[in-house]
């Protein structure tokens, strides 16, 4: 049994992007959602840690640098995300970005 399909507008529509600036509408978002849970569990493996390994001084030690990269990281982002703002905006890409 052979199956045929029509390849049209109907069956098989556009790409849902044409430009960068729908792409990065797409994706930005969801980098930073990915970047927040990133965020969160390391600073949840990194609380765990401290209450886990009270008497472990080098256990310790590395929970808290866990937990300071995690911070760091995380502003890392966030200040990417706003340079990204700032450049677009001066280009005068206003759809650049998502509001």
């Amino acid at each position: 049994m052979v199956y045929a399909m029509t390849i049209d507008a109907n069956t098989f529509p556009a790409a849902k992007f044409s430009t960068v600036s729908t792409l990065l509408n797409i994706v930005l978002p969801l980098v930073m959602t990915g970047a927040g849970l990133i965020f969160l569990s390391m600073l949840l493996m990194a609380a765990f840690r401290i209450i886990t390994n009270g008497d472990n001084a080098e256990a310790l030690k590395k929970a808290y640098s866990s937990m300071m990269f995690s911070v760091i990281g995380l502003l890392i982002v966030i200040s990417s995300f706003l340079v990204v703002r700032v450049i677009g905006s001066l280009l005068g890409a206003g759809n650049l970005i998502p509001q």
